[in-house]
């Protein structure tokens, strides 16, 4: 397959998923400029990155540290230094010096004591970082996200923090078919947004949730933020940069 047709492939894919996004919100009685498109472009190499960006894709989640580092410094001495990157995977205190001097969104903040690294990186190097607080919504012991009972304090207490800029709440939902617990999760973390909102007086609108195979019914329940990833790079297969 050569670069043309990926690049093509890609561009069709992004476009099928907003065609089902429209329609998502349309169905939800929401309007679609609410709803953000997280392309997740973790495993591929750097030159997939450079020809999403050539089709006009400017957003990218990733989930491991050293190679989102690497591709920013790839991608960046190419010119494309316009990219939306956003942190999607689960982070290690000791790693967030790496992401900090461009890294825009990181949506998997799950304890006070990263939120304080964040925050003392980005105030180090000047600058802001927009985060989201991960919950887990499904109990799983493997899964990362703090817990729902700790939440408030977790919020309260990060929302002190300088240069970070928490912009409301994420979670990865159970990898399950089954449409009712897929609600129920996306449900709880709407439930709990509104409550951090009332509980703290602020004001955060993001749910991060949804991804390739529950998105629509994460649109349904108000997601402002879906990460897609196979739906629009394919399969996830490591390719050296």
């Amino acid at each position: 397959m050569d670069s043309e047709l990926t690049c093509l492939e890609i561009k069709k894919n992004y476009e099928d998923i907003f065609s089902r996004l429209l329609k998502a919100a349309e169905k939800s009685g929401r309007n679609p400029s609410d709803i953000n498109i997280i392309p997740v472009s973790k495993t591929h190499a750097s030159k997939v990155l450079e020809c999403a960006y050539k089709t006009g894709i400017k957003v990218f989640g990733e989930n491991y540290v050293q190679e989102m580092a690497d591709k920013h410094e790839i991608l960046n001495k190419k010119g494309f230094d316009d990219i939306q990157w956003h942190f999607i995977g689960h982070l290690q205190t000791n790693k967030v010096k790496y992401i900090a001097p461009f890294v825009n969104y990181i949506h998997s903040v799950d304890s006070f004591k990263l939120a304080s690294e964040i925050s003392k990186r980005a105030t180090n190097l000047n600058r802001t970082i927009n985060i989201m607080l991960q919950v887990n919504t499904s109990g799983e012991p493997n899964k990362s996200g703090c817990d729902p009972d700790y939440l408030i304090d977790l919020a309260a207490e990060s929302s002190e923090l300088s240069n970070i800029n928490i912009e409301g709440l994420m979670t990865i939902g159970t990898f399950t078919d089954d449409e009712y617990i897929q609600r129920k999760e996306f449900s709880l973390l709407r439930e709990m947004l509104n409550d951090v909102n009332n509980q703290l007086d602020k004001n955060w609108s993001h749910l991060s949730m949804g991804m390739t195979g529950d998105f629509e019914v994460a649109i349904d329940e108000g997601a402002t933020m879906i990460r897609v990833g196979t739906a629009i790079f394919g399969s996830r297969i490591y390719v050296q940069h």
